[in-house]
């Protein structure tokens, strides 16, 4: 073989390698495998939690009215599922949860870009969102029955106080770890303003925005619990916060440990089954943590 064309083969295997480099293995794994490994641990953690529980309640270390035993916190449960209560207090709860979570994308999303891209706005507004983030969003309820009285719209400000912050924090974040070189030949092929934001930026950091979501939502939903605990009314029914306060006042342990394990099922299902698999969607374009 001529030895032009020897160096053309070693420039082509050392191009193959390069790109086998860049190109993501992905390793198929039996789906018992799988499902062993995402559902079989938190069932036995779970069976365990309510051994020791149920072994700590039988010990009568602590009073009846501290701490119920399992089996009272299946029957408060049981009752709101017979009654057909459950529903509506879980769709009270999550569909504000939603609604409140659509606006605060829909408001921190532009004040992420203006923050990341206008020094003036960050300087001015960056330690405002830092601030508002460390703040706990449970500060505004008082504020918020005297503004609005206890109405729907004090639910939505506190929760979107709780949201809008994160998410636009994440947002930033994830633009400022975009490499420069992207936005520069955005500006090369005529990608400015909108444009440059839509095509270049927001996918850019994508995956700092996506955790900066995840917070927000996890933020907007503690807000939403304790909004419900206190701006509590017959005008704005009742939901999970409304429920565990009832069990409160009425000295209903068994109640309120059922109110808490619902509103710790919701928080989990959302991330479980919305959060993670746009996260795994994300990574798994960009060829990262696919095992």
């Amino acid at each position: 073989m001529p030895p032009e064309l020897v160096d053309r083969a070693d420039e082509a295997a050392a191009v193959a390698g390069l790109d086998a480099l860049d190109t993501p293995t992905v390793n198929r794994t039996p789906w018992w495998r799988r499902l062993g490994g995402s559902v079989v641990p938190p069932i036995v953690a779970l069976v365990l939690i309510v051994v020791v529980w149920q072994v700590v309640w039988a010990s009568a270390v602590l009073p009846e009215y501290q701490l119920p035993s399992p089996g009272a916190v299946w029957a408060s449960f049981l009752q709101i599922v017979e009654n057909g209560s459950i529903w509506s207090i879980l769709w009270t709860s999550i569909s504000r949860a939603f609604v409140g979570f659509l606006v605060a994308l829909v408001i921190a999303t532009p004040l992420g870009l203006l923050v990341a891209k206008v020094p003036v706005v960050r300087s001015a507004i960056g330690p405002l969102l830092s601030g508002l983030q460390s703040l706990p969003s449970v500060a505004w309820v008082p504020a918020a029955v005297l503004w609005f009285g206890l109405t729907d719209a004090t639910i939505y400000f506190v929760v979107l106080l709780g949201s809008v912050p994160s998410i636009a924090t994440g947002l930033v974040a994830g633009i400022d770890q975009i490499p420069p070189v992207l936005p520069r030949v955005g500006r090369v092929l005529g990608a400015r303003g909108l444009a440059s934001a839509r095509h270049i930026l927001l996918p850019a950091a994508l995956p700092g925005y996506l955790a900066g979501c995840k917070q927000g939502w996890a933020f907007s939903w503690r807000s939403l619990m304790a909004a419900e605990i206190i701006a509590a009314g017959p005008a704005l029914g009742v939901g999970l916060g409304a429920y565990l306060k009832n069990g409160s006042d009425f000295n209903d342990i068994a109640g309120v440990f059922s109110a808490v394990l619902l509103i710790l099922v919701v928080g989990i299902g959302i991330e479980l089954l919305v959060f993670r698999p746009i996260e795994r969607r994300v990574l798994r374009a960009r060829g990262l943590a696919l095992t």
